[in-house]
């Protein structure tokens, strides 16, 4: 069995092993990351062999813990990476370049048929009619997009959205709410296999699918990392924010998609949202105006010009042609779009 594992913000771990009789042998861990001294690799390699199989990741990295020589020093490699690596050798996990990528990027769309076409793209996958997807989104009017489980009436000060001609759509996955605007927003979706965050627990997952993008702002000059849950930040702040959502149905599927922001009207922003205190605390900042640092200050690029260099990025480390979403699928997305995402029983589900 092979798995590797990514480490964010760190080097690549790669685990070869067998399972037999219930129990890991013959492990093998090797990766580009740096490890001193020698022996500490030997030390990680006993400690794994005849762990029993269904060892969770953190019964794996207790292990190996316990098995490194006093005064190891690890760089770009830690126990809990090797324990996800080997987690999804077990798990038979995919990985990026097992697939072949489409990338669909069309004519802005209302932000209701935006909702739809991730919750029927993602559904292609899960089914198999359809590759993993790169999906990036053009907007033709302004938009807060709420999270799944969000009181429709704490987030959004209905006399602010009407002021701005701002809709209000529920996407299907959690997290918080989207102040999005076509101009001063870069939206993006991944629709992936379930298996290529096999291993992964769910926070592991949101670091896992966002590594690709923070490696592209980084050949852009911004130095970014993934913030527990799901934002991405940098020196200078909240650049973006992520959510998931995880479909059942077929061989299974997930659906991450990343809000970033571009360029910000802050005074229409709370004039629209209801940003709580505890919401600003928790971001250790107490102007809602200062929480989001836009991607044009940092970069000094035009958008199209941020997109493509994210979409070069994409292609160079997995490869990516070009798609396009099919009559049948926007059919499909159209009706959805009315009855689902237009619907005020959806929208105002939790009101």
């Amino acid at each position: 069995m092979h798995g590797e594992y990514k480490i964010p913000g760190g080097k690549l771990v790669v685990v070869d092993l067998d399972s037999r009789d219930g129990v890991l042998r013959d492990v093998q861990v090797a990766g580009d990351f740096f490890l001193e001294p020698d022996e500490a690799l030997a030390a990680i390699n006993h400690a794994l062999e005849g762990a029993p199989a269904d060892t969770p990741a953190a019964g794996l990295a207790s292990r190996i813990d316990s098995a490194l020589p006093a005064g190891t020093t690890m760089y770009g490699i830690t126990a809990e990476g090797v324990a996800v690596a080997v987690r999804r050798a077990l798990t038979q996990a995919t990985d990026w370049t097992d697939y072949d990528w489409q990338l669909i990027h069309e004519q802005p769309q209302s932000p209701a048929l935006h909702m739809a076409l991730d919750q029927v793209i993602t559904e292609e996958v899960a089914a198999g009619r359809r590759p993993p997807t790169l999906r990036v989104w053009e907007w033709d009017s302004p938009a807060v997009i709420i999270g799944s489980f969000q009181s429709l009436r704490n987030e959004v000060d209905p006399a602010g959205a009407a002021r701005h001609g701002v809709t209000v759509v529920r996407r299907i996955s959690g997290g918080g709410a989207m102040f999005v605007e076509a101009d001063n927003t870069i939206t993006y979706s991944l629709s992936v296999p379930a298996s290529l965050v096999s291993g992964l627990s769910f926070a592991e997952s949101y670091a896992y699918l966002d590594d690709w993008v923070l490696n592209a702002l980084g050949d852009m000059g911004i130095q970014a990392w993934y913030q527990p849950l799901n934002d991405i930040a940098s020196t200078e702040g909240k650049i973006a924010g992520a959510a998931q959502k995880r479909l059942a149905s077929g061989d299974g599927a997930v659906l991450h998609h990343v809000t970033m922001s571009y360029d910000i009207d802050a005074d229409k922003m709370v004039d629209v949202l209801r940003i709580g205190k505890e919401k600003l605390s928790d971001k250790g900042t107490k102007s809602a105006k200062k929480r989001v640092d836009p991607l044009r200050r940092q970069t000094g690029l035009p958008r199209a010009e941020v997109i493509d260099r994210m979409i070069t990025s994409f292609r160079t480390r997995y490869g990516l042609t070009q798609g396009h979403v099919t009559a049948e699928e926007m059919a499909r997305a159209e009706e959805l779009a009315v009855t689902r995402y237009s619907n005020e029983e959806w929208t105002a589900r939790v009101p």
